[in-house]
């Protein structure tokens, strides 16, 4: 794929960009190691296409919590936020890639769940923050999750880039379906949590890479 034929190229942050779910794991099995409860296979894959509130709304419902939604967020952003400030790693050529398509001209933008001061924690960590054009959260209104195209075409409109023109970086198979439902070009990027999926997301996605060494780059 030549993606220096793309307008934008708009990426998911966790598991695509970010070395970072097996950080969430672990604050998501404490979180409910302290309630007495045993984490299930399924929860990953469950909340990774929620934003914050619906992933604490559907938290607080599947195992009848008594905090509040609001109570759940904060306790999970204090336990994370640490981790992404002294800089969890970017994945292996992830940053060369950014860089080189900044150069040629691309726009890069960003599609996340996670919250503002989240991503931007783990972009200026790594020093690739200021390589971004635009960026769209979950938890933005009148946007629904990650099987729907609504935040790559935000973020799409932010970059001033027509979805025949934008390629979408995702490591998760309903981040693959929404961007395709944008008319967009989907690219899968590997990752641990979404193991699963890798043999449905290899069939739906445009092109597929086990990390951003593997993508081949005119010199």
């Amino acid at each position: 794929m030549d993606f220096q034929a793309f307008t934008a190229a708009i990426f998911d942050l966790d598991g695509t960009l970010l070395d970072s779910m097996g950080v969430w794991h672990a604050v998501d099995a404490a979180f409910l190691a302290r309630r007495g409860i045993p984490y299930p296979p399924d929860y990953a894959a469950a909340l990774k296409p929620l934003n914050y509130a619906q992933a604490a709304a559907y938290t607080k419902q599947r195992f009848e919590l008594p905090e509040s939604e609001e109570a759940i967020i904060q306790e999970w952003d204090e336990r994370v936020r640490t981790a992404y400030e002294s800089g969890l790693p970017l994945k292996p050529g992830a940053a060369d890639f950014l860089h080189w398509l900044k150069a040629s001209g691309v726009k890069i933008g960003l599609a996340t769940a996670s919250s503002q001061a989240l991503y931007e924690a783990g972009l200026k960590a790594n020093g690739v923050y200021d390589l971004f054009d635009a960026f769209a959260t979950l938890d933005e209104p009148n946007l629904r999750g990650k099987k729907f195209p609504d935040i790559y075409l935000r973020v799409g409109e932010r970059l001033g880039a027509a979805p025949t023109s934008s390629v979408v970086f995702e490591d998760i198979l309903d981040g693959i379906r929404g961007a395709k439902a944008g008319g967009m070009k989907a690219v899968g990027i590997y990752d641990a949590c979404s193991e699963p999926e890798k043999a449905e997301i290899i069939v739906q996605a445009d092109a597929y890479y086990m990390d951003y060494t593997e993508i081949e780059r005119p010199e």
